[in-house]
């Protein structure tokens, strides 16, 4: 059975942040009208300061990133844990470039590496362990999840956007691996239930 966004909401460990003003406003709206004009996939995440909220709570000191587009998660990220040092990966050049820009001006640029090309490229080129993995691609892939677990630290918490994107097969199988494996256990939900958070399990130390 495939959990729903309603049971995800019954159990939350980090709250959801509901009427709080949206951080980094200027770039939200930069990012929507960018979208707007050349009908891309930089569509900001809708929960920015639940984003924060949850990071503040993790103290992650290495988070990862899927999908950058202009930068806004990244701020986010960057604001909320000033101890981080952030990798952010982008298909599209221009989109890493503006990216670019974008957290140098808002003074993120000492902490976060904006990287170019392929998640599946990417990812193996990162010799590091993380404390906090957001997947915003377009629509999750099996094998990129499961890079992204292996990717984080024994108890890193991994934050999936966009899986009701996925064909449904795939939804299944990482609905399966995400919320049915002995691997993950579940934290909450952000973007009014639209994006998932689950923590690693160390099983060392089970």
């Amino acid at each position: 059975m495939i959990i729903t966004r309603m049971q995800l909401r019954a159990c939350p460990v980090f709250s959801i942040t509901c009427g709080m003003t949206r951080p980094f406003e200027p770039l939200f709206q930069q990012t929507l009208a960018h979208l707007s004009n050349h009908n891309c996939g930089t569509y900001p995440f809708g929960d920015g300061a639940g984003l924060m909220a949850l990071t503040t709570k993790v103290k992650p000191h290495r988070i990862l990133e899927l999908g950058t587009a202009l930068g806004y998660t990244c701020c986010c990220f960057a604001k909320a844990a000033p101890q981080a040092l952030i990798d952010t990966i982008d298909l599209d050049e221009s989109h890493v470039a503006l990216a670019r820009a974008n957290i140098n001006e808002a003074g993120f640029g000492d902490q976060v590496t904006v990287h170019h090309g392929a998640f599946a490229d990417v990812l193996p080129a990162l010799a590091d362990t993380y404390d906090l993995a957001f997947f915003d691609g377009f629509a999750p892939d099996f094998s990129i999840i499961k890079a992204l677990m292996a990717k984080l630290q024994g108890d890193g918490v991994l934050v999936c956007a966009n899986l009701g994107l996925a064909e449904p097969a795939v939804r299944k199988q990482l609905h399966d691996q995400l919320f049915k494996s002995s691997h993950w256990r579940i934290q909450s939900t952000l973007e009014n239930g639209g994006t998932f958070v689950v923590a690693k399990r160390d099983v060392h130390s089970t």
